[in-house]
């Protein structure tokens, strides 16, 4: 099975090009994201306690997230592979998939690094905002958010450094150009 995970700051094309994979490679798409939002609509008591979190402006503790990952994963059937968006967020949880997908006899193959300068990401997520409505597309939120991923996410890179499986991949141009360099990378490790 075929492992990746998409990397990159907020606003980086991480689920544009996630789409771009999934429908090329035919990967399954995990975004803790989507499935703390399920898992919150069905009312399970993992999505009761992530909301009440979530509520209290807390974040989601790695225990919780690998529960619902391992869940995900359980479940699923028939997949060439998994591409992971928005997880690992942190060393440890990179240090926890590597465990949960070792347990399964597999491993992450490699990781996307989509590179893009603040200014650029700035812009996209602004433009995001117009087009969108996000409340969370503004300036002052944009530039916090791009804080945190620059002191808590970005040290993950090394940890896949470490790996062997970081891939850094220019993520500025068109939609269609950032995925040929995907797919060029991709195309080597199929």
């Amino acid at each position: 099975m075929l492992n990746v995970v998409i990397f990159g700051p907020p606003g980086s094309g991480k689920g544009t090009q996630s789409e771009k994979i999934i429908e090329k490679y035919g990967l399954t798409h995990i975004s803790t994201g989507e499935i703390l939002r399920k898992e919150i609509n069905a009312g399970t008591e993992l999505g009761k306690l992530a909301k009440s979190l979530i509520d209290n402006g807390q974040l989601i503790p790695d225990e919780t997230i690998t529960e619902i990952l391992n869940k995900k994963l359980d479940s699923l059937t028939n997949t060439k592979g998994v591409i992971f968006d928005g997880y690992p967020r942190t060393v440890d949880q990179a240090v926890t998939l590597k465990k949960i997908l070792n347990d399964k006899g597999q491993d992450v193959n490699i990781m996307l690094n989509l590179e893009v300068e603040k200014d650029e990401l700035i812009e996209r997520l602004l433009e995001r905002g117009r087009i969108s409505g996000r409340s969370d597309d503004n300036l002052e939120t944009i530039e916090k958010r791009i804080v945190v991923y620059e002191e808590r996410t970005a040290p993950v890179i090394d940890f896949y450094k470490q790996e062997g499986t970081y891939q850094p991949i220019k993520g500025s141009g068109s939609i269609d150009e950032i995925f040929a360099r995907i797919a060029a990378v991709m195309d080597n490790i199929i």
